[in-house]
């Protein structure tokens, strides 16, 4: 069976791109995988972790918060308004961030409150991975 072919990009440029063996994303509707030979997808994505596991059996974990992502024959594109590799992810400054936005003088601020929350999610699964 054939690859796919994944590219992960944001506003602020290329995140990651390679080969992989599957892809599980979180849309409105809630999660779709996607394998080599998936029918075409256009898809938006919402706040939570993307998933892709690699042609050697490791995973790449990224945190996205919104965009959308297509599938044409092997090849998958995720366009992400803004996405963060979960190594890249400083779980203290997203709890910082988490209690911020809890915090709020007048009414909490659920848009940074979703994006903390599927921080520390995604970089809390990297040792899951293991």
């Amino acid at each position: 069976m054939a690859d796919l072919n994944v590219s992960v990009v944001s506003v602020e440029g290329s995140l990651w791109n390679g080969e992989a063996k599957s892809l599980v994303a979180k849309t409105p509707e809630g999660e779709i995988g996607i394998l080599a030979g998936h029918e075409p997808v256009l898809a938006l994505l919402v706040e939570g972790p993307l998933r892709i596991e690699k042609t050697d059996g490791s995973k790449v974990l990224v945190a996205i918060h919104g965009g959308f992502f297509s599938v044409a024959g092997n090849s998958v594109q995720v366009i992400a308004e803004v996405a963060e590799l979960a190594e890249d992810i400083s779980v203290e400054r997203a709890k910082e961030a988490l209690a911020r936005a809890q915090s709020g003088t007048a009414e909490p601020d659920e848009s940074a409150i979703r994006r903390a929350e599927t921080r520390i999610t995604v970089a809390g699964m990297v040792g899951s991975l293991r």
